[in-house]
């Protein structure tokens, strides 16, 4: 696929990012690392690969680094952008079916882990289930797996979808809009990886975040066009 940008943001990253960026770099030929405050060697081995790095001065959050990739990505005029974690939880091997559902006509595509949850912590399984149901409620379409951050958006939903958060719940809030703005996304399965590695989500302000958001949503506006 020509013209598409990946961006994976990144927080202490070191032991993952060189890992994942020679495998991205397989399918992807402009990658951009957002290294979001790191205080271990992050920049340095990415720059090593020769991506693109922006770097943030202090850690702001996965949505803030999402933010800086996205606007990154229409500076540059990019038709598409992918999106991965640096942590390995993404297997790379997998970026081609994103590729072949993107060419059916969808202007989003996401990873849905929920058909094998082998490995994938039960606060996360009940997390995930919960926020998926509420998503597929509130926008009229099934949403299998609406915390998978690994995504292939389109640019045109980029430009039309403003999300305020600065955290977790950023992906949450881009998929409401998204889907109320009549944005069409489609899932491929994809295997659950889970490595013991710790998850910087706090769980219970994460959770009150998504329904601050999921409350806010109904006043949104529901048509094509920024929400």
């Amino acid at each position: 696929m020509n013209n598409i940008c990946a961006i994976i943001p990144a927080y202490n990253s070191e032991k993952t990012i060189g890992t994942l960026l020679e495998k991205v770099l397989k399918f992807v030929n402009d990658v951009v690392v957002i290294d979001d405050g790191s205080v271990d060697r992050t920049v340095d081995i990415a720059s090593e690969f020769g991506v693109y790095v922006i770097r943030h001065e202090r850690n702001f959050g996965k949505g803030r680094a999402l933010k800086t990739g996205f606007e990154f990505a229409k500076l540059k005029n990019y038709d598409a952008v992918l999106t991965l974690d640096s942590d390995l939880q993404h297997n790379p091997e997998e970026i081609p079916k994103f590729f072949k559902k993107y060419a059916d006509g969808f202007d989003i595509v996401i990873g849905n882990r929920m058909k094998n949850l082998k490995g994938m912590p039960i606060e996360r399984i009940f997390s995930n289930k919960t926020t998926s149901l509420l998503i597929s409620l509130r926008t009229g379409v099934k949403v299998p797996d609406s915390q998978c951050g690994f995504r292939l958006i389109g640019i045109e939903v980029i430009k039309n979808v403003d999300a305020k958060s600065d955290g977790f719940a950023f992906e949450s809030e881009f998929l409401i809009k998204a889907l109320l703005c009549g944005f069409n996304v489609g899932f491929v399965d994809i295997e659950t990886i889970y490595n013991g590695e710790r998850s910087y989500i706090k769980h219970v302000r994460d959770t009150f975040k998504f329904v601050s958001i999921y409350l806010q949503s109904f006043f949104w506006e529901n048509k094509r066009g920024k929400v």
